[in-house]
This record gives C-alpha cells, sequence and structure tokens, in this order.
C-alpha cells in the first residue's frame, strides 16, 4: 500500500511542472494568440532558477535560495514572451512560427550563458538549496492519500491553488469575461471599449511567467540544476494537456495528472509482477505516445477559442 502513496506522490511531482505551463498557455490562448512556445517558455525558467539559486545560494541566502530562483523565472519568462508579444500581437507574425523561434531561441540562449557562466561547462552546477518537501499536519499521516497528495513540495501547494484561481479569474471576474472575449470576438470586444491588444500582450505574458513557473519547478526539485535537456518535451506534453483540457484550468489540470502519471509509473512499473518482460525503453517513451495519441484523438473533438491565431486589425473590423 505504501507503494501507491509514493507512486501519487511521484504522480504530483511530474504533474506539477506541466500545470503551471498549461495554466499559462490557456491565459494565452484564451486572449487569441497560439503558444506553442511553452517548451522554451519552461526552458527559460529552469534556467534563470538554476542560475538565481545557485547565486543566491554562494551569496549566503540559504534556504530562501529557490525562492529567489523562483521569482527569477517568473520575471525572465515574462520578458522572454514579450518577443513573443511584440511579434505577433504589435507586428502581427504567424503566431506558430514565432512559438517555433521561440523554442530555438530561448534553448540557444540558455546554453550560451551555461557555457559562459559556468567556464564553458554544459550545465549548471549542482544546487544544494532547492525546495524540500512540506507535509501538512494530520492530513499528511492519512495512510496512502496522506503521502500521496500531503507530503508534497512548496511548489505543488502553489500551482493547486493557482488553478482554483485561474478558474475564478477566467470565469468568475470581469477580467476573465474581456480576456475570453477577445479570444472569441475580437472585433464585438473592441467595439465595447475593450483594448484587444492589451489583453492579448496581458494574456501572453502571463503565459510566460506561468510556464517560467513550470521549468523552475523542474529545476528545484527534480533534476538540481540545468542542462539542455532539463526539459525535455515538457511544454509540448503541456501544450496536449492544455488542448486535452479544453483550455479550461479543472480540465487542463486532471489532463496534466494524467501525463504526470505516464512520466511516473516507469519509476515503480518494476514492482509490479506484470511488468517484469517489459523493457524499460517502453516505459520511458509512455508520455510522449501518450501525447501524440491524446493529440489525434482531440482534433476535431476540442472546441478552441473562435479567434485562436487569428492577428487582429482594428481597420478591418
Amino acid at each position: 500500500m505504501e507503494v501507491w502513496g509514493q507512486l501519487i506522490n511521484t504522480t504530483l511531482v511530474f504533474s506539477t511542472a506541466l500545470i503551471f505551463a498549461a495554466l499559462g498557455g490557456m491565459f494565452s490562448e484564451r486572449s487569441g494568440v497560439v503558444n506553442i512556445g511553452l517548451e522554451g517558455l519552461m526552458v527559460s525558467g529552469a534556467f534563470a532558477a538554476a542560475v538565481a539559486t545557485y547565486s543566491a545560494s554562494e551569496a549566503g541566502f540559504g534556504s530562501g535560495s529557490p525562492w529567489i530562483g523562483l521569482i527569477a523565472a517568473v520575471v525572465y519568462g515574462v520578458l522572454f514572451s514579450l518577443l513573443h508579444a511584440v511579434a505577433t500581437i504589435t507586428f502581427k507574425s504567424d503566431q506558430t512560427v514565432v512559438g517555433v523561434v521561440i523554442n530555438i531561441l530561448a534553448l540557444g540562449v540558455a546554453i550560451y550563458f551555461t557555457r559562459s557562466l559556468y567556464d564553458g561547462s554544459v550545465q549548471t552546477p549542482q544546487l544544494y538549496d532547492v525546495f524540500s518537501k512540506v507535509s501538512i499536519p494530520l492530513l499528511s499521516d492519512i495512510p496512502i492519500i496522506g503521502e500521496g497528495f500531503f507530503h508534497a513540495y512548496p511548489t505543488t501547494y502553489i500551482v493547486a491553488v493557482l488553478v482554483a484561481v485561474s478558474y475564478f479569474l477566467l470565469f468568475k471576474t470581469p477580467f476573465g469575461l474581456r480576456l475570453r472575449a477577445v479570444g472569441e470576438h475580437p472585433s464585438s470586444a473592441d467595439t465595447v471599449g475593450i483594448n484587444v491588444s492589451r489583453y492579448r500582450y496581458i494574456g501572453v505574458m502571463l503565459s510566460g511567467a506561468l510556464a517560467g513557473l513550470g521549468g523552475a519547478t523542474i529545476t528545484l526539485t527534480t533534476t538540481s540544476s540545468f542542462a539542455y535537456n532539463t526539459i525535455s518535451g515538457q511544454g509540448f506534453i503541456a501544450l496536449a494537456a492544455l488542448i486535452f483540457g479544453k483550455w479550461n484550468p479543472l480540465g487542463l489540470a486532471g489532463a496534466a495528472v494524467f501525463f504526470g502519471f505516464a512520466q511516473a509509473i516507469r519509476n515503480f512499473a518494476q514492482l509490479f509482477d506484470w511488468s517484469k518482460n517489459i523493457p524499460t525503453e517502453v516505459f520511458y517513451m509512455l508520455p510522449y505516445v501518450l501525447t501524440l495519441i491524446v493529440l489525434a484523438a482531440a482534433v476535431g473533438r476540442s472546441s478552441a477559442p473562435s479567434a485562436l491565431g487569428q492577428p487582429y486589425d482594428p481597420a478591418r473590423r
């Protein structure tokens, strides 16, 4: 029974970064801007978090260092997402192409600065001041559930709160109504005085902040360093969770947990008799295969925002 608690806990570890990034993609795409640059934004966040945390540790901040790393990931993610916003909203470039460029550019910049800062090394130094799991008194003592849900990293608790806040913000506030309006009917929104460009900028910048947190989560809870393969397609899995979850915070969180379980099972598969004869490589490729299957199944079934991917020109409304 203890194994099941650990499996649930590991699932949440892998899911947390995906939920952060998928929430970011949701805000961008709900505003009408396609963001396949989530992978690059996660890379940016992972890199910034590693550099800032290491520097803070060297400066003597101790246990406060990973929190500084989180802040750095948010700031750097927002700055990188501004490139996407300026290119797609102001200059009306093709949103898919810009997203691809962001993915390539973010990784290239991160590798360049990693080599420059750390004497040609392909990865940052090992981080010793990273997040530790926090137990919630009493709740963590519940068999299976306690170990699975209430003995987790701070980032897991943060993302759980953000899912609820994002749902409320998107569907229960004037801001959310306006953001959805510019993603569905930008000309109508403009007619009633909503600044379409402003809300799209906000959506894209939120995607940078949240995807940056997703990348930082991997660095500060799982790998304890940044290298070129730290993210390894997690941004694309988050994008699949976003589509599978139908651009809804609750839906994408459930989809991310599904993909997180697919990643977690590889660490526990050999403990079950039924998996003894299955090659380990099968479990390592499982999350990516499931991503392809989910995206193929979602084609024609998921209803994206009506104006998604369409640059808005006020002169043509």
